[in-house]
């Protein structure tokens, strides 16, 4: 089974790619700026959901009160 040319072919192939990955110092470099620059716009997308966030409940606040408790269904006044 294991002389079979399939099970040979993989692992040649798996050799090599394995080979390739740790002499390879700019693949390891790059994923790391990948995770940073991730990271980074993931902060700022938070942080900017964050802000509509608060601008949205101060402007939902704000015409609350311009209503004060007026606006019911009607009814017996």
């Amino acid at each position: 089974m294991l002389n079979h040319p399939w099970v040979v072919y993989l692992v040649a192939y798996l050799g090599v790619r394995v080979h390739r990955a740790r002499t390879a110092p700019s693949r390891g470099a790059s994923a790391v700026e990948w995770v940073i620059i991730t990271a980074i716009i993931a902060g700022v997308a938070l942080g900017l959901a964050t802000l509509i966030k608060t601008l949205v409940e101060q402007k939902q606040n704000e015409i609350q009160n311009s209503f004060g408790n007026g606006g019911g269904g009607g009814g017996k006044e």
